[in-house]
């Protein structure tokens, strides 16, 4: 493998680009005519455009990033995560073009992104699913007669759904049919297919997901656990590793769990078994991410290993070095996704010029960047500007860190939120680990996040007039 087309932007494709240079990989960036002075067009070897600002007519036209690795002669191309990192027929291409795709099999990825089918093979490998419909529902009667069977509330999912986008909660017979078809019509919209299933709707429950890296030799590891309970309209915004509410034994079920689910579909690479924990301490499978994900440095920092430089090796072949028994956890680190958002108007996106844009620095912090100062937040993207990612000994020490680190980031012209990533690990509920995937909705309000920006603004006030008499005092008195 001597050159890599990164079929990506923002702040994974430098990361990408950075696990390639650190081991003597070329790279190619392809860019939209928005993304002409990005970083990662800039960090990159080589570049080509492929496109209009839409995503729609540059990152996610196949064609023509097939047409830019022809080009540029690539060797492989990894998609990082969204846009095309789990399109089947994408990763069939580059089959088909004998160009490494650095990610799993594209039948896996058809297999595990038809979440019908991912049940099925799941439940068949003895992973405990939520109770649920037997495949997708043919229509609203039928799925209404599996919500009446199982119980309500029940969740309503698309087949080929994710991010959140085509799911409705049920929480009775009367409302299930808007309901329903509201799911269905958003899935036809977001992925161009309203197939549904449905699902028993948990009601408390921790989102825990388990990294796990399979290479072509046979050999599939677990690398422990990810926290992702605090989420806003289904998408998470802080993650940490590992969960505070899991114990070794319990660790170590889950975790082959996730085996089983790569085993199950015959998983290469990095990727993702996503579960909910309930009260009563039971996880269910949820779904399998067959990418990286977006918050994949939190497990980096507490097991040591490069995960990008992992799926490299294992897409050109290469046995995974370590086994099982190797990898052990050590310390904590959380993640706090920075959305060019305004959290006091429902995380509307903001965009404009970073006028100042200054980054925190310093031991146990970790900054996965795609923005410097003077450039612009495009409307056509995701609005992440970076993931701000803290390490400690323990999690307090992390979620220290983590607090100093958002006081010492300094972001100006663009709303963020940064303020509400405070508001999160300030909070005694995150603090005591004594929270779900409601978080948001139990404590989060734009009034409680002004009132706290409001205390902390006053008390700022005081403790430099205390500092101002101070000196003033300090003054007065006579020298010797």
């Amino acid at each position: 493998m001597s050159k890599v087309l990164i079929a990506n932007r923002g702040e994974i494709s430098l990361r990408i680009a950075r696990a390639c240079r650190e081991l003597g990989i070329g790279t190619l960036a392809v860019y939209s005519e928005a993304d002409e002075q990005s970083l990662h067009v800039q960090l990159a070897d080589e570049a080509i455009c492929i496109g209009p600002p839409s995503s729609a007519e540059s990152y996610l036209r196949g064609d023509r990033i097939m047409s830019a690795a022809e080009i540029a002669d690539v060797d492989a191309i990894h998609p990082g995560y969204g846009f095309l990192s789990e399109n089947a027929d994408f990763a069939e291409q580059c089959e088909a073009c004998n160009i490494l795709f650095i990610g799993p099999r594209s039948e896996t990825i058809r297999k595990m992104g038809d979440k019908a089918l991912a049940r099925e093979t799941v439940s068949k490998a003895g992973v405990p699913i939520i109770p649920g419909s037997d495949g997708p529902v043919e229509n609203e009667k039928e799925a209404l007669r599996v919500a009446k069977k199982i119980g309500f509330p029940v969740i309503i999912k698309a087949v080929s759904g994710g991010g959140g986008r085509g799911m409705r909660i049920a929480h009775n017979a009367v409302s299930f049919t808007k309901e329903f078809l509201t799911a269905k019509m958003e899935a036809e919209k977001a992925f161009g297919d309203g197939t549904m299933y449905v699902e028993k709707y948990l009601e408390n429950p921790r989102h825990i997901e388990f990294q796990i890296l399979a290479d072509k030799h046979g050999k599939i590891l677990h690398l422990g656990e990810r926290d992702c309970s605090v989420q806003r309209r289904h998408q998470k915004v802080v993650e940490e590793a590992p969960s505070v509410v899991l114990d070794d034994d319990l660790r170590a079920k889950m975790g082959e769990a996730a085996v089983k689910v790569a085993k199950a579909c015959d998983y290469v690479g990095a990727g993702t078994v996503e579960f909910l924990f309930d009260e009563n301490r039971n996880f269910y499978f949820l779904e399998m991410n067959t990418r990286l994900q977006v918050e994949h440095p939190v497990t980096e920092y507490i097991t040591g290993v490069d995960l990008v430089e992992q799926q490299i090796r294992i897409a050109r072949g290469e046995a995974i070095a370590f086994t099982q028994n190797d990898l052990k956890i050590k310390g904590h680190a959380m993640e706090l996704r920075v959305y060019a958002e305004d959290p006091l108007e429902d995380f509307m996106p903001s965009t404009g010029t970073l006028e100042k844009y200054q980054i925190p620095q310093g031991e146990g912090i970790r900054m996965d960047n795609g923005f410097e100062e003077g450039m612009e937040v495009p409307i056509y993207y995701d609005p992440m500007l970076a993931k701000l990612v803290t390490y400690g000994k323990t999690r307090e020490e992390a979620i220290e860190v983590m607090i100093k680190a958002i006081d010492n980031y300094i972001v100006e012209g663009v709303s963020t939120t940064l303020a509400f990533g405070k508001f999160v690990f300030q909070h005694d509920a995150f603090r005591s680990g004594d929270f779900d995937t409601h978080f948001v909705k139990k404590y989060y309000s734009p009034d409680a996040l002004k009132e706290e920006t409001e205390q902390e603004a006053r008390l700022a006030a005081l403790l430099a007039l205390k500092q101002y008499l101070n000196d003033k005092e300090q003054l007065r008195l006579p020298s010797n």
